[in-house]
């Protein structure tokens, strides 16, 4: 059974002269239990203020819900990552200074000393620079009868490139990996006395990008035989872009493609003038003819939609969390019909958690959803109707906005 929160009124005068009595003596049983109450009521504060769209939590703010448990078990907390953890980094065996196996015990001197199973571990974390350099002085000598110069020869497996492979994919995958800016990353590297330009960064990527060219096209034709494709557009700002002649558009936006097959998920990305529904057509392109239509995961704006050839399919499937979420942003102003439509939409996310739980293949999948979502679907869809039709609501208001979203999502 659930219990109301209790209302804690705080001194904070009174809690200083608390933690200054503390420095005399020991705590006593009143004060640590102020102490205690203030700060779970704190944590508490914390947890609540952060940002979710869980329909408890939004119906909360709303205050058309039920309070949340307060003697609720705390989520698991995260401890210290073991040796085990650390799989990329480097491996030492250290054998003992004095002892090997079956040597006489130093410490009794009537037994042996055998070598066990379980290592004693240690790890050593240390700082580097993401790129390090490396200068090779080549001592050179010259004849003093004809003036022939010999040179030393340089290391084996040192080039006489200045920038090694490793260098290529550290800088790529600083930057398209881990988001690290050219500009960021040769600020830092000009710290540790390394000069990397962006300008020279960017070329270096360039060049590296060439040899992957076929492993490219054939992630994007392999990309185009899955079952499931979601893709989506951000916008992206690039200095110099090249264009056709006869493109009016200015904007530059990087498409998201990602297809999802048995057993993998492949992420494309496009940079350009085109919309996600363009590059998704240019995709679909090199799709088998003998296929059947793959299904397509997106919001309902139009730019997302690709312009297939004749005979081409897709089975378009709106994303229901958009509309859900511009439900979520209004609920304050509309707490009550927020209330019905997300309680409703939870359902629907109930059935596909036990789905997932249940490890049903897509076909079993589909088939809960029809039993059990279908309903509550067609419920919604004709309660959303009724909404705009009987003028409840203006359609350019918030809630008519998020109810015109919604109605596209649940058709």
């Amino acid at each position: 059974m659930k219990t109301a929160r209790r209302r804690i009124d705080v001194n904070l005068e009174e809690l200083d002269r608390v933690l200054d009595d503390a420095r005399q003596a020991p705590l006593s049983e009143a004060d640590h239990d102020k102490l205690k109450d203030t700060l779970h009521a704190m944590a508490a504060l914390l947890i609540r203020s952060r940002n979710t769209e869980k329909t408890s939590e939004v119906l909360e703010k709303t205050g058309s819900s039920k309070q949340p448990d307060d003697n609720a078990p705390a989520p698991p907390g995260h401890g210290r990552n073991g040796a085990e953890a650390f799989v990329g980094a480097r491996k030492v065996n250290i054998k003992h200074h004095k002892l090997t196996h079956g040597d006489r015990c130093p410490e009794c001197g009537r037994g042996n000393a055998y070598g066990q199973n379980e290592p004693k571990v240690l790890v050593r974390i240390v700082g580097q620079a993401p790129l390090a350099a490396t200068v090779y002085s080549l001592e050179p000598l010259r004849s003093g009868a004809c003036g022939q110069l010999f040179t030393a020869q340089e290391p084996e497996g040192v080039g006489e490139g200045k920038y090694d492979e490793t260098a290529s994919a550290m800088i790529a995958q600083l930057k398209y990996g881990a988001g690290t800016p050219f500009n960021r990353l040769e600020q830092l590297e000009s710290q540790l006395g390394i000069p990397l330009p962006a300008a020279t960064q960017w070329e270096i990527v360039e060049d590296a990008a060439q040899p992957l060219k076929p492993a490219l096209d054939e992630l994007i034709r392999q990309s185009a035989q899955d079952d499931v494709v979601h893709n989506d557009d951000t916008g992206m700002r690039v200095l110099t872009l090249k264009r056709d002649p006869k493109d009016e558009r200015t904007a530059v936006f990087t498409s998201g493609i990602v297809s999802v097959g048995p057993e993998r998920k492949i992420a494309l990305y496009f940079t350009g003038s085109r919309h996600a529904g363009e590059n998704l057509a240019e995709v679909l392109k090199k799709r088998r003819a003998e296929l059947p239509g793959p299904i397509q995961m997106c919001d309902a704006l139009s730019r997302n939609l690709p312009k297939l050839p004749a005979g081409a399919e897709i089975l378009l499937a709106n994303c229901l969390a958009h509309g859900r979420r511009q439900f979520v942003d209004v609920a304050e102003n509309f707490p009550a019909e927020c209330r019905y439509v997300l309680e409703m939409l939870g359902q629907v996310y109930g059935h596909d958690a036990k789905a997932r739980e249940q490890g049903l293949n897509p076909e079993e999948r589909l088939q809960l959803h029809q039993e059990h979502s279908k309903p509550v679907m067609d419920t919604l869809h004709t309660w959303l109707m009724a909404q705009l039709d009987e003028r409840r609501t203006e359609p350019n208001c918030g809630l008519g906005q998020a109810g015109l979203s919604t109605v596209h999502q649940s058709r």
